[in-house]
């Protein structure tokens, strides 16, 4: 999955230059820059293009806590992970999938390399304009041999929704290809900027993509799972409404060697050409952050 958009300032051109979010006295563990203006706080981020940007910080949406300075690299495995011990803090590795990574994924081998948790694409609804309803093509093959090998499964699903009657059909068109399997993992909301195409949900407004997130994300609660909203740190500065969404979990994507996210999130993907055992193809790469007491 592509996570990018443009609007903002640019930062300075030593920041430029390096590609690295800029560290002041008021950062965090993480790689945002946060800093008070005369308007209030605001922070400072780059996309993977290396486009910086600057938005308020929203003081009512719940911000991240993670340390950082706990994160690391497996010398052998090149995956990240993180403890943090002072704060009770832990993550598991895990990787998300669709039809791109090919029909030969062996879930076993992909386990043993030290995958806790996949989340798969479920499908997607089309960017043209008659926007129909498409199962990812390797959607069973994936979900039943993840479940086989005793991963933590989640879904996902790519919305292109422009009312909220869209949303909830998205959501029931999820709800109606899982029930022949149990998961405990989260039902995930996906709704992105289209950058090489034209999209049907280029005229909706910042409004509407935030209730479209609280339909699909109530109607799989009711159903009995867990909704969670991916999004990258554009989405959420610019074309979500965050305050309105501070209930529901961010699957958040931010390929920086730090993320730059302020607020609150449970699962960071972290890269998007990882090389995991079992599959022939890149794969996102993804930390999925818990209390120790609640794994």
């Amino acid at each position: 999955m592509n996570r990018r958009t443009i609007f903002g300032i640019l930062l300075s051109a030593a920041v430029l230059l390096t590609g690295c979010a800029v560290q002041t006295e008021e950062t965090s563990g993480g790689g945002e820059d946060i800093h008070m203006t005369e308007d209030g706080e605001y922070y400072t981020f780059q996309d993977v293009e290396g486009n910086s940007y600057e938005a308020p910080l929203l003081a009512d949406v719940p911000q991240c806590t993670y340390d950082f300075d706990n994160l690391e690299t497996d010398e052998t495995t090149g995956y990240k992970k993180f403890d943090d011990e002072e704060n009770g803090v832990t993550a598991r590795l895990g990787i998300d999938v669709s039809e791109f990574q090919g029909e030969a994924i062996d879930w076993k081998q992909v386990k043993a390399s030290g995958i806790k948790f996949v989340i798969i694409r479920l499908g997607y609804r089309a960017y043209g304009e008659n926007g129909e309803l498409v199962l990812d093509a390797m959607y069973e093959q994936n979900i039943e041999g993840a479940l086989d090998a005793g991963l933590e499964v989640g879904v996902y699903f790519f919305s292109q929704a422009v009312n909220a009657a869209e949303a909830v059909e998205e959501a029931e068109f999820v709800l109606d290809n899982l029930a022949s399997y149990k998961i405990t993992g989260p039902v995930v909301y996906d709704t992105e900027e289209i950058k090489w195409d034209t999209a049907r949900t280029d005229d909706n407004t910042k409004q509407e993509f935030t209730n479209y997130c609280k339909v699909f994300c109530d109607t799989v609660e009711q159903a009995g799972y867990a909704p969670m909203i991916y999004s990258n740190m554009k989405w959420m500065a610019f074309t979500l409404d965050m305050s309105e969404l501070s209930e529901y979990d961010f699957w958040y994507a931010d390929y920086h060697e730090k993320p730059q996210c302020p607020y609150d999130y449970k699962i960071w993907q972290y890269s998007e050409d990882g090389v995991v055992p079992g599959i022939n193809a890149n794969v996102d790469m993804n930390l999925w952050f818990e209390k120790k007491n609640e794994t």
